[in-house]
């Protein structure tokens, strides 16, 4: 099987045909999200499972186009992106074909999504109602956990500096040491999605990791 973890900050729809660069807010992009998983062989069709660490609009930019997978989602999440005033730095345009998707509950405990221990969803609640990161066991790479919004850069491990707009302060403090004792645990590396001098090392598609 396949998953799909964060879907982009910036539309496809909203990309150039020539590739040349477009920018929204602090981001700027020049391929497509479906151009790049088209050099690796993939459409959204093939994605078996998708996943987002959380609602904020500069991880879900292209989650509709992923709606067939099955949707692996926490429940305060799922909860918070359909209630009636939707979520703060959110836009529900972008996720809404989630609504009906196949959809998987989570509710705070480790969901190993393909049965053998390579990729675990973990939760880690308080950047939003259910934030969640996902863990990976890489045969040659190594083990990685893929950050979400628990950190935006690195000079924040060891310090209880968090973001204004966390939606709970105390559970994001609290995630942030769950996550660091199983580093501890596990040797991972944390990859923080935000943190712009690791990105500048790290391959891109259609180049990968093993």
């Amino acid at each position: 099987g396949t998953l799909m973890w964060d879907t982009g900050a910036i539309p496809d729809a909203d990309l150039k045909a020539d590739a040349s660069p477009v920018t929204q807010g602090r981001f700027t992009a020049t391929k497509t999200l479906k151009s790049q998983l088209a050099a690796l062989g993939y459409a959204p069709k093939d994605i078996t499972y998708i996943g987002l660490s959380h609602y904020h609009a500069d991880h879900t930019a292209n989650a509709n186009d992923f709606a067939g997978a099955t949707w692996l989602v926490q429940q305060p999440e799922r909860d918070a992106m359909f209630a009636e005033k939707g979520p703060a730095i959110a836009q529900r345009a972008q996720y809404m074909a989630l609504k009906d998707s196949k959809t998987k509950i989570l509710n705070g405990q480790d969901y190993d999504v393909f049965g053998d221990g390579t990729v675990v969803v973990k939760a880690a609640y308080g950047h939003t109602p259910g934030h969640q990161v996902v863990y990976l066991k890489l045969a040659k790479t190594g083990p990685i956990l893929l950050a979400g919004d628990l950190y935006h850069y690195q000079e924040e491990r060891n310090t209880d500096k968090t973001p204004t707009f966390e939606f709970d302060r105390d559970q994001s403090l609290a995630s942030r040491a769950a996550m660091e004792a199983f580093i501890k645990k596990t040797g991972a590396q944390l990859w923080i999605e935000h943190d712009l001098a690791n990105f500048n090392k790290q391959k891109k598609a259609p180049d990968y990791y093993e």
